[in-house]
């Protein structure tokens, strides 16, 4: 009888003890997420803003740098250090600084928050028309986090300086970044042209994030002499620039595909024109100079009366 109340009082005592809760680092990312949002219901941010923060992180180089940028400016009213500050991005304070070490929001590529509820933070300030075609941009599609290309904490964020957002880009776009270092590029590898100066990196209504509806309009910024319209229109020219150009780079002049007569002899292979002028084999006086360019020098278009064979 007295084994059988001792059994039954260990299994009350068990029941009533709470089970121990598991500790904020062995949390997965759904568990994290919903704990995270349950510190933003409770609201508990603290009252000493920054200040807070600060005790612990002051120490930091990277953690101050905010001060040295736009989002640590307390005389902006847009920024968030002139409100709620720290916590503005990285969330309510709660039992951070206590015992326990409830985690805040983290931007770091370690952090196990998915890139869907990162970028939410930032773009409950950065929702102006630039962003509007995000939901279907390819850097959201493949779950690429606002914090993997900006840097909150600096004073000039490198995806925003003219003459670091190319490295920023092509830290993912490798083959991009060999193409622009090709014999024949545009001057990107100089910085003098950036990757923004065409494609948009927050996505756009057009096929590959492009900043104009078409491709042609995007060339066109810079190329407005191959616009037109022409007298006299050649036809790959006015559909697709890409029909023969590869905007990043080519081991071959202008940035062609491939090179003349090749080039050109993929769609005028049988009109008749001789492709072999010398008689002597093994001599092709199209590979010579600049081959069919040497007689249809305006091949983009030509509004010369006479200009149907865009020789002038």
């Amino acid at each position: 009888m007295a084994k059988l109340m001792a059994t039954s009082l260990l299994t009350l005592l068990i029941s009533v003890v709470p089970a121990q809760a598991t500790p904020w680092d062995k949390l997965d990312s759904a568990q994290l997420e919903q704990k995270l949002t349950e510190k933003f219901s409770e609201g508990k941010y603290s009252p000493k803003g920054a200040d807070s923060c600060l005790m612990c992180h002051k120490k930091s180089t990277k953690v101050m740098a905010i001060f040295d940028g736009v989002h640590g400016d307390m005389s902006n009213s847009k920024s968030p250090m002139a409100g709620i500050q720290c916590e503005a991005c990285h969330g309510p304070l709660g039992k951070h600084n206590r015992g326990g070490k409830e985690p805040m929001i983290s931007f770091s590529p370690d952090s196990k928050l998915p890139a869907e509820t990162q970028n939410s933070v930032c773009q409950g300030c950065h929702n102006d028309p630039k962003q509007m075609a995000w939901h279907n941009s390819t850097h959201n599609l493949e779950e690429v986090a606002c914090s993997d290309c900006h840097n909150v904490h600096a004073a000039k964020d490198p995806a925003l300086d003219r003459l670091t957002v190319n490295d920023t880009c092509t830290s993912c776009h490798t083959r991009a970044k060999a193409d622009m270092n090709k014999r024949s590029s545009h001057p990107m590898k100089w910085d003098q042209m950036t990757c923004i100066d065409c494609h948009n990196p927050h996505g756009s209504m057009t096929e590959s994030a492009l900043i104009k509806p078409s491709l042609n309009e995007t060339c066109a910024e810079c190329h407005a002499d191959k616009r037109g319209p022409f007298l006299w229109e050649h036809a790959p020219v006015m559909e697709d620039c890409s029909s023969c150009h590869t905007p990043h780079g080519s081991v071959n002049d202008n940035l062609l595909k491939s090179r003349t007569p090749q080039l050109c002899q993929q769609c005028h292979a049988d009109d008749g024109h001789a492709s072999r002028m010398t008689s002597q084999a093994g001599l092709d006086a199209f590979s010579a100079g600049k081959s069919c360019l040497n007689c249809h020098s305006k091949i983009h278009g030509s509004n010369h009366p006479a200009g149907s064979n865009f020789a002038r």
